[in-house]
């Protein structure tokens, strides 16, 4: 299988050697699910250095077909991204319908969706938190910490953060499962009419105890968002700090061109 990338045309060797196992994972050589040959099998099969072939894995993943997990090696994905469409995935209609956000895009993908409480309870808030809250450093907070799971994999943590005047009035925000439609039909329940939801994300390398977390490879890429929650009253009432493997999502934004 390694003469395809031998025979293919200009371009370092570790390149061709990238083009050709994505041509074998596209033509179904590698299926869903595979393990990609370990870097030695690779190594006697095209010939090469241990760092070409490290460096042609660097290559294979960014192609978004395989996922890398630590102390297992590589692995064909078998299904693809979750789409996260943000311009549409927090309407009143979903959660009016008992919706939450994460689950109902999993099922449109295909995937099956887990979702585990790390932590619910009081606790400081984190200093950007409490920023965007508008709270001093310190204040008690209503933390709530899930970890995300796709296909049996951690995929995402979230860490939302809610103003402690806010929830004590609310008993199901202290529960694991806060009912249809998630803590924002809550909060609308008890009369907190949301306006908008600002995000902000940013790309970087994932900390060894993030990596960790979601078993990636250490200095994975991830996707770093951070999402306030405004009601039409002006005030911020929730703050979600979330991490996301880059690899198992797709962002999807609607921007109208009008005023």
């Amino acid at each position: 299988m390694g003469t395809a990338a031998g025979g293919a045309g200009s371009g370092p060797r570790y390149v061709q050697i990238a083009d050709d196992l994505v041509q074998q994972i596209r033509a179904g050589v590698l299926k869903a699910g595979d393990m990609v040959p370990s870097e030695s099998e690779l190594v006697d099969r095209y010939g090469v250095s241990g760092g070409t072939i490290r460096k042609a894995m660097v290559e294979v993943r960014t192609s978004g077909l395989v996922e890398t997990r630590h102390g297992k090696g590589s692995i064909v994905k078998n299904r693809p991204p979750v789409r996260h469409r943000s311009s549409d995935r927090f309407r009143r209609s979903l959660r009016q319908c008992g919706q939450a956000a994460y689950l109902a895009e999993s099922a449109q993908s295909g995937a099956t969706a887990k979702v585990s409480v790390l932590y619910i309870g009081p606790m400081d808030a984190p200093e950007d938190a409490a920023e965007r809250l508008g709270v001093p450093a310190g204040t008690q907070v209503l933390a709530r910490r899930r970890l995300y799971f796709r296909n049996g994999t951690p995929v995402e943590t979230a860490s939302s953060y809610l103003p402690w005047d806010v929830v004590k009035e609310i008993p199901e925000l202290f529960a694991e499962n806060p009912g249809g439609g998630g803590i924002y039909a809550r909060l609308e329940d008890h009369g907190h009419e949301f306006a908008e939801f600002v995000e902000t994300l940013q790309a970087r390398p994932a900390s060894k105890s993030e990596a960790s977390e979601l078993t990636l490879s250490p200095g994975a890429p991830v996707v770093h968002l951070i999402r306030e929650a405004r009601t039409t009253a002006g005030r911020v009432v929730e703050v979600c700090d979330t991490l996301m493997a880059a690899d198992q999502f797709v962002f999807e934004y609607r921007i109208p061109a009008d005023d």
